[in-house]
């Protein structure tokens, strides 16, 4: 019997440890996003108007006013609002005390994502000035996304709520990518990194390593990190 006591004390100790760590690294990945995001929203003074010495729109005055501009203004609007409503809807807090806030915020994102987001980044994408094969990842990435939306919503609807916020989860991984790719590219910039095969490594490693380590870390945690229990209160989707 006091063993088993004894037991039950260290296992709700490293459940707590545990549960304390994962609030750290939410809450330093959560301030991480909005700082870059903040320096992005910072340098759209360089695009009203478009300045073309710009580093993003070098090269680009041949073609920007044949019909790239219009996906790359809506790129920039629909880009932080993403990222926004992403760290909004990542937070239990607010499921559980407003769960009919995050259902209209839910909404909000995948229209957001589905309609405006995607279509404007697989365009830019078209000329993506690292070439091809950043194009192919771009519009793979793309499609992941928007699959994960469209299953992650259908999950809800069947008030599968786990298997919800499981797919969501994977969808917010895949939107910050625009985040860890300005990272890895600040990260070069300093190293003094400029081969001409990075940015097309970046603009793949961008989202396939979050995704990777996201994966593996559910299959080697038999999820237990990413367990949900959702509230049955006040939870619709009508």
């Amino acid at each position: 019997m006091i063993k088993t006591r004894s037991r039950d004390v260290e296992e709700n100790r490293q459940t707590k440890m545990l549960t304390t760590l994962q609030r750290c690294v939410v809450l330093l990945t959560g301030l991480l996003i909005l700082k870059v995001t903040a320096a992005v929203i910072l340098g759209y003074r360089d695009y009203f108007p478009p300045d073309f010495q710009s580093d993003f729109l070098r090269g680009r005055e041949c073609y920007f006013f044949q019909g790239y501009c219009v996906a790359f203004y809506v790129h920039l609007a629909a880009g932080p609002v993403s990222l926004v409503l992403g760290l909004v809807l990542v937070s239990r807090w607010l499921l559980r005390r407003f769960p009919t806030w995050h259902r209209w915020i839910g909404r909000v994102q995948a229209i957001n994502v589905l309609l405006f987001l995607l279509p404007s980044g697989s365009w830019m994408g078209l000329y993506a000035s690292a070439g091809p094969v950043a194009t192919l990842s771009f519009s793979v990435l793309s499609v992941l996304t928007a699959f994960c939306v469209v299953i992650g919503w259908r999950h809800a609807v069947q008030r599968r709520f786990a298997l919800h916020q499981l797919w969501m989860g994977r969808c917010f991984l895949l939107l910050c990518a625009a985040v860890v790719i300005r990272i890895i590219g600040g990260a070069a910039t300093e190293l003094g990194v400029d081969a001409p095969w990075f940015n097309p490594v970046a603009a793949w490693a961008s989202w396939l390593v979050p995704l990777s380590v996201f994966e593996l870390i559910r299959v080697c945690s038999r999820g237990r990190w990413l367990q949900f229990r959702p509230p049955t209160a006040g939870l619709s989707t009508r």
